[in-house]
């Protein structure tokens, strides 16, 4: 197998990893409206990795799993750990109690946008004009299913504006220093970091937000809630822990920005299993707007489907070809 079929094939693992941690990311917004039912904001975040934590460390404690990490290393972590999770889902939690869901989607659409304009000022990343109208593309797609929605956003409630910018900004951040980071960081120490990390400051979060209200006894009193059990172990294991290794190790393979703009295949899951599970409506621009945003994320990623076809053996190219007419 040559060296540029193994990079095909390592393109080919990366980009499952990526429509799988969409997959898994569109559907914990239903489980998010489940755990939110039982629990607070904050608390729901707590438990969420204080779960992905345990889960995280079960196979390092029975040996099946080696962490090297070394305490540089964790030091190089923490600022990316400090952008996602800690502010990412902090700006989030506290914005949505000044904004709607919708209006903080319309801003989460940008977020491909400020990873390819960061990406290429830090990373030198370089992009095609097709990629570049490609992501504004799936951006619109997005953009454009809200606003047919009926939503707006107020820019008089301009503090649950920015905070809900600032979230999208953290989440930016952490796709470039990511990238930067898989250089010389493994991806399963990475991961286990920026868990621990969040698991600390969410959990002090809570408990002090708890101490204050004089609340204490009621922390873990939404794990008595099957309901919230379910939502929780879906939240913690595969939402944070397993989503993140997926996110990661994609980051290790791909551009910054092309992974990016797979974040809005997430939008799509969440329609369909709003559809599916909690019978939403799916209207017809539900699928304009996927149509829209599939094209912008083909399009976003044009050059990568070329060097992969260029990869192939000459004779299995060949009968692709002939394949395709």
């Amino acid at each position: 197998m040559t060296a540029a079929q193994l990079d095909s094939k390592t393109k080919r693992f990366a980009y499952s990893a990526i429509v799988i941690y969409s997959t898994i990311v569109g559907l914990s917004f239903l489980f998010g409206k489940l755990a939110l039912t039982v629990a607070t904001p904050l608390d729901s975040l707590a438990h969420r990795f204080t779960v992905s934590l345990i889960a995280a460390t079960i196979p390092v404690l029975f040996g099946w799993m080696k962490l090297q990490i070394k305490p540089r290393d964790v030091l190089a972590i923490l600022p990316l750990a400090i952008l996602y999770p800690s502010m990412f889902f902090a700006f989030q939690a506290f914005g949505l109690q000044f904004t709607t869901s919708a209006e903080a989607g319309i801003i989460h659409a940008t977020v491909p946008i400020f990873t390819m304009v960061a990406a290429a000022y830090f990373l030198k990343e370089r992009t095609t004009r097709l990629q570049q109208l490609s992501t504004l593309l799936s951006v619109a797609g997005v953009v454009f299913i809200f606003v047919m929605k009926g939503t707006t956003i107020d820019l008089t409630n301009m503090k649950g504006t920015l905070l809900i910018l600032l979230s999208a900004l953290s989440l930016a951040g952490y796709s470039v220093l990511a990238k930067k980071l898989t250089v010389r960081i493994k991806v399963i120490a990475m991961t286990y970091v920026m868990t621990v990390i969040g698991f600390l400051v969410f959990n002090l979060m809570a408990v002090g937000q708890h101490l204050a209200e004089g609340t204490l006894s009621l922390y873990f009193q939404p794990f008595a809630s099957p309901v919230f059990l379910l939502a929780i172990l879906y939240l913690g294991v595969l939402s944070s822990l397993i989503s993140s290794l997926l996110s990661n190790y994609a980051l290790s393979k791909l551009e910054a920005s092309k992974v990016s703009v797979f974040n809005h295949l997430a939008t799509l899951v969440s329609i369909v299993g709003g559809f599916v599970f909690l019978h939403e409506q799916l209207a017809y621009y539900h699928i304009i707007g996927a149509a829209v945003i599939i094209a912008g994320v083909l399009g976003a990623n044009a050059g990568t489907w070329r060097r992969r076809k260029a990869a192939l053996p000459p004779k299995l190219s060949n009968r692709m070809i002939n394949k395709n007419g």
